[in-house]
């Protein structure tokens, strides 16, 4: 087994605890009780990657399972998925349900897809998942089936509540379904923010720094992480950016850390 993955199975998560562990962009691995999650974890070689994947696709197991808030390279990374449905048989694979085709035809057997929906949620273990629609940079609703291409995710279990953004713009009536979902531990969010120039190369956008400081001010979870920072040149940011707004806007009712890569965060 990998080392990294090795030190984080020996990880003991007392009750009322969860282990982070970033794993730059969006990705995280949460550790809750026994039971062990990764989110849009990218994790295949790309020349115009800034940073390389902190563990080989090919050396994840262990996982029990895998969740993808939308399917971009960066979050729903197909080429990994395959591998990990080979290396982790018995892991489940949770994803907005519009994308239940293509997540089939990386070979993920029928039993281990839960897709999700707006409003929708899923049991992994002693964790529930529980899926918000996001706009990245719409919400594009499909008007025939009600599907979102695109979601958030709360994370429950062992007595804690991890928000995970995934992609998204804020939009009216997203603060009070995620207030509705009760306090939060811990909220990773996007603040690469977006513009012109990149939407006009298709490169899609996220909240800016400031909006998802805001954001986190009105949620006051007990930590803020910004995410979707690192990875590509042209569509990234500098977090300490976030980390001074949200310390001068809302003082200690915020407290911000800057994930570093696969370093534990223990949170309750």
């Amino acid at each position: 087994m990998h080392p990294f993955l090795q030190s984080v199975q020996e990880t003991r998560v007392a009750p009322g605890e969860a282990v982070l562990w970033w794993m730059g962009q969006m990705g995280l691995l949460i550790k809750m009780g026994d039971t062990l999650l990764c989110v849009d974890y990218f994790a295949s070689l790309r020349e115009d990657r800034q940073v390389p994947p902190p563990v080989p696709m090919e050396e994840m197991e262990g996982i029990h399972a895998f969740l993808g808030t939308h399917d971009h390279l960066d979050h729903i990374d197909h080429e990994a998925w395959r591998v990990w449905a080979k290396t982790c048989p018995g892991a489940k694979f949770i994803f907005p349900r519009m994308h239940q085709a293509a997540i089939l035809e990386d070979g993920i057997l029928e039993q281990n897809c839960l897709g999700l929906n707006e409003g929708e949620s899923c049991q992994v273990g002693e964790v529930t998942i529980r899926a918000i629609a996001a706009a990245h940079e719409f919400l594009d609703q499909d008007p025939a089936t009600g599907l979102y291409p695109c979601l958030q995710y709360i994370i429950e279990g062992n007595g804690v509540r991890v928000y995970h953004a995934g992609d998204t713009l804020r939009y009216e009536g997203m603060l009070p379904k995620l207030k509705g979902m009760g306090k939060i531990n811990a909220a990773l969010l996007p603040i690469n923010g977006r513009d012109a120039a990149r939407y006009s190369r298709n490169c899609i956008g996220n909240m800016t720094f400031q909006e998802a400081a805001d954001l986190a001010g009105e949620l006051q979870p007990n930590l803020a992480l910004p995410g979707h920072w690192d990875m590509f040149a042209g569509n990234s940011e500098d977090p300490k950016q976030f980390e001074n707004y949200v310390k001068v806007k809302y003082g200690a009712l915020v407290p911000v850390r800057i994930p570093q890569y696969m370093e534990p965060i223990r949170i309750g």
